[in-house]
């Protein structure tokens, strides 16, 4: 932690703690006192061999050996007494900074848009929060208890080094001092940037290697190999790459430190033979034993204080992962929050955009469309052309760059988020169904919803068959013990769910994408029960599913290029004509193709 910037870092990771940051500072302090205690049974070996030499060889003149003993056994333990506690301390203090980190980064999702959501997955913010945290939590307990041990026991081993003899002092010197200047490299910004990089490789690998393992299935259905997923194989390869050359440029500095760490013995047993042999003196024999004995301790220390720059450049990448999520703009509430009048829906003039962009062209263009209370519309047109985009801004996943989205006359912005999702369910393409019961997959719609209304629901969304062939019932797990359902069933319990909510506005996007004929005629069956007396916004590209609407708004290109309904558009013989030609042709093909 040698610059401003890190020790800032490092005074925001530590208030995470709360209060008990202060038993991180008492944790160090103890550490400070534990290394000093544990060094001095060193001095009382050497009072000990000192006392046997000046009597050698009559051994058994030498006084005050038990004395020292007793000392040196009473020092060593009150260092690993002290030692204990200050863990304590740093553990304690830990352990609330995970878990206060880990309710700030959950609490400020909870605050985030939902389209936030969209751009990041499940998977990818738990592994950030649950990694993060956990790389900060053994920093603070372990690493910043060992650093400071590592740091006073040079600080008490110079001050011994010379009390003995300077001139064997100054031998020992010389590795230390070549120890600290190849260390700094690795405290430099550059070593902190090269270890950033290789995590952001390793994140990189293992979120392919995740999507790699999903599409096994796939992969062997087709009889492709490994290498038909090029992502995968590129992030192992520049993972690879990038490992390589980062081990390849510690290879010389690493190598020195490692000597130097360990070259007391290679200055001070030549020397301390030449001064011996020159001086013959008991004092100097019995300080060069010392030396031998103690310098060992140097070595593990400054071995320490390396690993500590490791450890706090991880630590300091998770704080920056944290950080990036509470960095996100929540999403702003009113502060004079109104209720809708109605449920009917508005847009005017309505510009988006997922970045901010100086282009004349955006996602949505001038958007201007009225739903009225209890009217059926649907989205229409080419993939890409803007139509999820529209219906995921009334709840407001984002929030327009230009224009307004009213529902009730009032703005979406002005109507508090509370108000607004209980007014609106969502059926979406992809369904997420809790590895949990059905009853309490389907409960989550409606707080305080009884059995009986989730049975009824069920019921509504055509979910009898699904709940008669399952062991139990509606109390059955999903996912446990083989009990899987298909992309058709999912999709009815995600229905059954919005029927239990039964919110005044709908939006279906692709329900019945991911179904079979017999799942489809089902699911059509529960969004008829679903949307009687609401307001109905449906994504289809199966435009036989829309034919009876109130409203067709054709979107193309962020724009709508036509509107009315199904007859009308048909006989301007414009886009949608087209459309509803090319997906009559596709329904032929099928049939001529199940009579072959």
């Amino acid at each position: 932690m040698p610059n401003a910037q890190n020790k800032n870092k490092f005074i925001r990771l530590l208030n995470y703690s709360g209060n008990y940051k202060y038993l991180t500072i008492l944790g160090c302090v103890l550490s400070a006192i534990s290394a000093i205690f544990l060094l001095i049974p060193f001095v009382y070996i050497w009072d000990v061999v000192n006392e046997i030499l000046m009597v050698a060889p009559n051994f058994s003149q030498a006084q005050n050996l038990g004395e020292y003993a007793f000392k040196a056994f009473l020092y060593a333990f009150l260092g690993i007494l002290i030692n204990f506690v200050g863990l304590m301390c740093t553990h304690l203090s830990a352990f609330r900074n995970e878990k206060n980190m880990k309710n700030a980064a959950m609490n400020h999702l909870l605050t985030l848009p939902l389209g936030y959501f969209s751009n990041h997955t499940s998977g990818g913010l738990r592994k950030v929060i649950d990694f993060s945290t956990s790389k900060t939590e053994g920093f603070l307990a372990h690493k910043i208890f060992d650093f400071v041990g590592a740091v006073v026991t040079p600080i008490v081993f110079l001050i011994l080094l010379f009390s003995f003899d300077w001139l064997l002092g100054l031998i020992c010197l010389i590795p230390i001092i070549l120890c600290f200047i190849l260390m700094y490299p690795m405290f430099s910004g550059e070593s902190q940037n090269l270890m950033v990089q290789y995590q952001i490789y390793l994140e990189k690998m293992n979120a392919e290697a995740v999507e790699y393992v999903r599409g096994i299935p796939v992969t062997k259905a087709f009889q492709q190999t490994v290498f038909s997923f090029k992502n995968f194989i590129d992030a192992i390869r520049n993972y690879g790459r990038f490992s390589a050359n980062y081990a390849l440029s510690t290879q010389l500095p690493m190598t020195a430190f490692t000597v130097s760490i360990n070259g007391f013995f290679a200055l001070l047993i030549p020397a301390g033979i030449l001064l011996a042999g020159s001086l013959i003196d008991i004092k100097f024999l019995s300080n060069f034993i010392f030396y031998v004995i103690f310098t060992p301790m140097c070595a593990v220390m400054m071995n320490k204080i390396m690993m500590v720059s490791q450890d706090w450049m991880l630590a300091s990448h998770a704080l920056d992962s944290i950080e990036e999520i509470l960095n996100e703009e929540p999403l702003v509430e009113s502060s004079n929050p109104q209720k809708p009048k109605n449920h009917s829906i508005e847009f005017e003039g309505v510009v988006f955009d997922y970045e901010n962009t100086d282009s004349d062209e955006h996602i949505l263009n001038d958007i201007n469309l009225k739903i009225n209370e209890n009217d059926s519309i649907a989205l229409v047109g080419p993939s890409g052309g803007g139509k999820t985009t529209i219906a995921s801004l009334i709840p407001r996943f984002w929030d327009v760059n230009q224009g307004s989205i009213k529902i009730g006359d009032v703005d979406v912005k002005d109507i508090s988020i509370k108000e607004l999702m209980e007014n609106i369910s969502f059926v979406f393409q992809n369904t997420t169904l809790f590895k949990d019961s059905i009853y309490k997959n389907v409960a989550i719609g409606r707080k305080g919803a009884s059995r009986e209304e989730v049975r009824r629901a069920l019921s509504l969304a055509q979910c009898d068959d699904i709940i008669d062939d399952l062991p139990e019932g509606i109390d059955t797990i999903i996912g446990s013990e083989g009990t899987y359902l298909s992309g058709g069933q999912q999709q009815r319990i995600a229905l059954a769910r919005a029927i239990l909510k039964d919110a005044p506005i709908i939006i279906l996007d692709e329900a019945t994408a991911l179904s079979d004929p017999e799942n489809e005629y089902m699911i059509q069956k529960a969004i008829s029960e679903i949307t009687k007396d609401k307001t109905v916004i449906m994504i289809a590209h199966r435009l036989s599913t829309i034919k009876n609407v109130d409203k067709i708004f054709v979107i193309d290109n962020g724009r709508i290029v036509e509107e009315g309904n199904h007859d009308d558009l048909v006989e301007n013989e414009g886009l949608y004509s087209r459309m509803w030609d090319e997906f009559n042709r596709s329904i032929q093909w099928k049939v001529k193709s199940e009579v072959i």
